[in-house]
């Protein structure tokens, strides 16, 4: 504050302050000595000229001053509003706080009309956020736009709700979820990001809306639910710590349906897996589906979130990391997050099942484990695929028993450089070395060995590289975990698959394609202990 009186011109600075103490006691000033240059043919140098006239901020012209006020952060902006009268009235402007509006939030609306359509934010309100009401009966919540500031959109709205900005995990029990909250518009939005209906991986997410904040009236903000058939009505949301934050709805009537509980869980199975009851035939996929719709519907949108990190993307890594949507045979599709870790790749579940839930490691993949797949023919026969996945495991299994006692004697190969598997004759290894060089170019035919489940049946026919893994099974309530050995089958840059052996199952993962702001990890180490926590939030 006292750079920017300084600055100003509107206090005295510390050299004016002292000359004004040592005139009241009486003191004299100390004389300026005048700094003479001498040389052998020189002479004395010209004394200093006098020093030039102090500027002020205050002389600038109004216009200029608002330039400059908009460059600023917003946060920094009440704090220059009490240096001067001038400051506070040119912060009034209201053309600063859109600025800080559009480079900060992304907000690109105009409070008064949409400058290209020419069509108001009422109207662009009542057909983006809830097109199913009709907007004669929706204008009387709608905002007064017409006496409302970008100031108070920022200051209000966007500024005291930044904290809740990114990705989210709620916690509803095993089944997890993601949550994208983003600014939208004039409003804030919480989008629930729904797989797409099993099996159809390649399609894109389902967005539902969960709940919405906008200002209705300067200076007040105004939470609603979304959550229901009936339109948005009162809710609340509570920042419970950081990177943790709570929604809660106060008339959890409006989710209620005339037809009662039947009707509810027939609309939600159709959102849900696109289909009827009568249409899934396998009982214990019933089963399933009944079980998780009791679950999710107790909680009406009373949840509690914690914040989620996109994991970091390095150029060395095998693909792009990401979010990814799979098959999981009874339980339908599911996301999970795919992570890079030196010489293995992780994949943490965002959504889960009773079986395992939301927040565990679905897969870990060893990349110095290169699986040398054999040709069609013999692919087709999951024993020979069996049999070379369980070599590796016993060879992994020797090495750390080798590692726990001390007495390594050789150097892991890096994935350039795979293991030869004992088993597998000279004859064998030069088909396999052919097709890793065919592989890795143009790529390498794949198919699924005979016997293998696979939910999708349109998996991709070539792939690039395999890897051995291990991937987790459990009993019902994540009873009796443990880690089996599987297969890592990368397609292309946006599809991988993993055979679950011991299952005798085949998942196919898509990459979500939808871009996430506000997402980023701070550092490395903050994305590595968030993935522990996810772990300890389901366990």
């Amino acid at each position: 504050m006292a750079v920017c009186a300084r600055l100003c011109a509107v206090g005295s600075a510390r050299g004016c302050r002292l000359r004004q103490q040592q005139h009241q006691h009486g003191e004299a000033e100390p004389e300026e000595e005048e700094e003479r240059i001498e040389g052998p043919d020189l002479g004395p140098a010209e004394p200093p000229s006098s020093p030039p006239p102090r500027r002020s901020l205050l002389q600038l012209p109004p216009e200029l001053l608002v330039e400059i006020f908009a460059s600023l952060p917003g946060p920094e902006l009440p704090n220059l509003a009490q240096v001067c009268k001038k400051f506070r009235q040119i912060l009034s402007t209201d053309t600063i706080w859109r600025r800080r509006c559009r480079e900060e939030y992304g907000v690109c609306e105009n409070l008064r009309k949409l400058e290209i359509t020419g069509v108001s934010c009422r109207d662009v309100y009542v057909k983006r956020i809830n097109p199913r009401v009709k907007s004669g009966r929706f204008m009387k919540i709608l905002p007064d736009y017409e006496h409302m500031e970008y100031r108070d959109v920022y200051t209000c709205l966007l500024h005291r709700y930044r904290h809740i900005l990114g990705l989210w995990q709620p916690d509803i029990g095993p089944y997890g979820g993601l949550l994208n909250v983003v600014v939208d518009g004039l409003f804030i939005i919480g989008w629930m990001y729904l797989p797409p209906h099993d099996p159809h991986v390649d399609e894109p997410m389902r967005l539902k809306p969960l709940f919405r904040i906008h200002l209705m009236e300067r200076k007040a903000a105004t939470v609603e639910c979304m959550y229901g058939h009936k339109g948005p009505h009162n809710g609340h949301i509570q920042i419970v710590k950081k990177d943790e934050f709570s929604t809660k709805c106060n008339q959890t009537d409006y989710h209620r349906m005339s037809g009662g509980r039947q009707e509810e869980f027939r609309t939600w199975l159709r959102e849900e897996w696109g289909r009827t009851l009568e249409d899934i035939f396998h009982e214990h996929m019933q089963e399933l589906i009944l079980m998780k719709f009791i679950y999710t519907s107790q909680y009406d949108n009373c949840l509690t979130y914690r914040r989620i990190y996109h994991p970091p993307c390095s150029s060395e890594d095998l693909l792009q990391a990401g979010l990814f949507k799979g098959t999981y045979g009874s339980h339908g599709l599911e996301i999970i997050m795919l992570s890079f870790h030196g010489t293995s790749a992780k994949g943490t579940k965002l959504t889960g099942d009773p079986n395992v839930p939301a927040g565990q490691q679905t897969m870990d993949v060893d990349l110095t484990r290169r699986v040398q797949l054999p040709d069609l023919e013999r692919l087709r026969n999951f024993e020979v695929l069996s049999r070379i996945i369980l070599e590796i495991q016993e060879q992994v299994h020797r090495e750390q028993q080798q590692d726990e006692l001390g007495e390594v004697d050789g150097v892991r190969q890096d994935m350039r450089n795979p293991p030869k598997l004992e088993a597998a004759s000279e004859e064998e290894e030069g088909e396999s070395a052919e097709g890793e060089s065919g592989g890795s170019a143009t790529g390498q035919p794949f198919e699924l060995p005979m016997g293998v489940m696979a939910r999708n049946e349109e998996y991709p026919r070539t792939c690039k590289m395999c890897f051995y893994g291990t991937g987790l099974i459990a009993g019902h309530g994540f009873t009796s975990p443990e880690r089996t050995p599987g297969v890592f089958i990368l397609f292309d840059e946006d599809r991988f698959g993993f055979i679950w052996l011991e299952l005798k199952s085949f998942s196919l993962y898509s990459r979500i394609r939808d871009t996430f702001q506000n997402a980023e990890a701070p550092s490395r180490e903050a994305f590595d202990d968030m993935l522990k926590s996810m772990q300890s939030w389901t366990t």
